[in-house]
């Protein structure tokens, strides 16, 4: 049976995969390092692990298996869910696949270095109501895709 699982910190579609999963009737792993209110929904387990750099990562990475799914905007975090055969999806919608996996976390090594020596990078541009819109259709998308897996 296909699980969701969300690193869920700063995740802000959490309410949308909540629908998602109570509609396809998924099994669901918020996963954080505290101060999330428990969801009273029994599909949605909330996960609070240690808290450290890669602590909700990790256990991410250790639970999730075939055809599951991840919503993360970590890159790391989806390379290695991807090499367990699962699907990783960031919150506006974008998904992390082996085509993309490898350009995307030399960027981010990249980008790394130079705010090492203070450059100034930017940030990603603000969550908007059509990132959620997307996101909803993909991940719509994504679980038909990983049942039929």
């Amino acid at each position: 049976m296909v699980k969701i699982y969300v690193d869920a910190d700063a995740c802000p579609v959490k309410n949308e995969v909540e629908r998602i999963a109570t509609r396809h009737n998924l099994e669901t792993y918020l996963v954080c390092d505290g101060g999330i209110r428990h969801p009273l929904n029994p599909l949605i387990q909330l996960v609070v692990v240690n808290q450290g750099a890669d602590a909700a990562d990790d256990w991410i990475a250790d639970h999730i298996g075939w055809a599951d799914i991840c919503v993360t905007n970590d890159i790391p975090l989806a390379g290695r869910c991807l090499k367990e055969g699962a699907f990783a999806i960031k919150p506006d919608g974008s998904t992390y696949t082996k085509d993309n996996i490898g350009m995307a976390l030399a960027t981010r090594e990249i980008m790394e270095g130079l705010r090492e020596v203070g450059e100034t990078t930017g940030g990603p541009p603000p969550f908007s109501k059509t990132d959620r819109s997307k996101f909803l259709d993909r991940m719509e998308m994504i679980v038909q895709e990983a049942r039929r897996s």
